[in-house]
């Protein structure tokens, strides 16, 4: 168990080890320039269901309060969870813990937006504002990591796990996110990819931990 334990965490320090440095390579070479391409060229197009997604403010978070409060409500009537009802668990649980863990390092990178939506506030569309504000609180740098991504790949991460069959629709539906997120100049391609890190490893962690309840 030590040697499963160690091997996992070898490989996640090497998937950090990756992510900082894609991160670091969208930063320097290609946040900007798609961020201007976006804004110059995608502006007038209406992307409808993938913009929607990216518009509404983490719609998995309210989901998964609800998800875990009706499971908990079927535990309490004496109700046994069927192993997808466990999975669902597994999912609202993963969502929630993602959540949590993006806003402290909002807080800590304190990146500002690819824009401002307008309202003439610190960013690289409105403003020139560019970079990592280490340490900077308040909605103007929450950029990094995107919430969204790390909600989206929080589930979908437990649902690769759980249903392999599906796993072509998980990575198309986190493509879609990653898509909206972009396209709509709501977040720069490193927020993604962090996002992305951030929502995969506590949903493979979560399956991990509770691989014996889910499936017992």
């Amino acid at each position: 168990m030590f040697r499963s334990i160690a091997r996992a965490l070898l490989l996640w320090l090497v998937a950090l080890a990756v992510t900082a440095g894609l991160v670091a390579a969208c930063y320097r070479w290609f946040d900007r320039p798609i961020a201007y391409f976006v804004h110059s060229h995608l502006r007038p197009v209406r992307l409808n269901g993938l913009n929607l997604l990216a518009s509404v403010q983490d719609p998995l978070i309210p989901l998964a309060i609800a998800l875990l409060a009706f499971e908990a409500f079927r535990i309490l009537r004496g109700r046994l969870l069927s192993v997808h009802h466990r999975i669902g668990c597994a999912c609202g649980l993963s969502i929630l813990v993602a959540e949590a863990i993006k806003d402290q390092l909002k807080f800590v990178f304190g990146r500002a937006w690819p824009r401002s939506g307008g309202q003439h506030l610190p960013s690289l569309i409105d403003t020139g504002t560019y970079g990592f504000h280490w340490m900077h609180g308040g909605s103007i740098y929450q950029s990094f990591p995107s919430g969204h991504m790390g909600a989206a790949c929080a589930m979908l991460s437990v649902l690769w796990v759980c249903y392999p069959r599906g796993r072509i629709l998980w990575v198309l539906g986190a493509l879609a996110v990653a898509a909206a997120l972009i396209a709509g100049n709501y977040h720069f391609l490193g927020d993604v990819i962090g996002g992305a890190f951030v929502g995969a490893s506590v949903g493979l962690a979560t399956t991990r931990i509770l691989r014996r309840w889910i499936f017992d």
